[in-house]
C-alpha cells in the first residue's frame, strides 16, 4: 500500500543567484531590497564566498547569492521572482538607480495574481519582481 502525499509548504525552498564579483552583487541588493545580506561560506566548507538575503522565520523562502567557479551568471537561465513588497515599483525604481537593465516594465499578470516587472542586475542575471500591486 502506498502513502498519501503529504502537501508541503513551499515547493520553492531555497535559490542560489549566481555572481561574478560578490561584493559588487551585494552592493546592488543591499540598495534593491533595503535589507543587508549575511556573508559567509559555504556551511559545506567548500571555499565559495555567499551573502544569504535574510528571511521572517524558518519556514521562509529564501536564498543566496554566490560566487563559484562553476556558477555562471546569466540572463537565459531559469529566472527568479523575487518579493517586491507590496508594490514592485519601490525595489524596480532602486534597481534601476542602482544600474539595472529593464526587461519588462511593471505588467499586471491577473487582479488575483499581481503585477511582475524583470530586470538584468548589476551581474548579468535576468531577475523578476513580484507584488500583489
Amino acid at each position: 500500500m502506498s502513502a498519501t502525499p503529504t502537501a508541503i509548504a513551499n515547493v520553492a525552498v531555497w535559490f542560489e543567484i549566481p555572481v561574478a564579483d560578490l561584493a559588487r552583487a551585494v552592493h546592488f541588493y543591499e540598495t534593491v531590497f533595503a535589507v543587508t545580506l549575511r556573508q559567509e561560506g559555504c556551511p559545506s566548507g567548500m571555499a565559495t564566498p555567499m551573502a544569504i538575503f535574510p528571511a521572517d522565520d524558518r519556514n521562509a523562502v529564501t536564498g543566496a547569492l554566490i560566487q563559484h567557479e562553476s556558477c555562471t551568471p546569466g540572463a537565459s537561465g531559469a529566472t527568479v521572482y523575487l518579493n517586491g513588497g507590496d508594490d514592485l515599483s519601490v525595489p524596480l525604481a532602486r534597481a534601476l538607480e542602482a544600474g539595472a537593465t529593464l526587461v519588462v516594465p511593471k505588467t499586471i499578470i491577473t487582479p488575483e495574481i499581481g503585477w511582475f516587472a524583470q530586470f538584468i542586475d548589476s551581474e548579468g542575471n535576468r531577475i523578476g519582481l513580484h507584488s500583489p500591486h
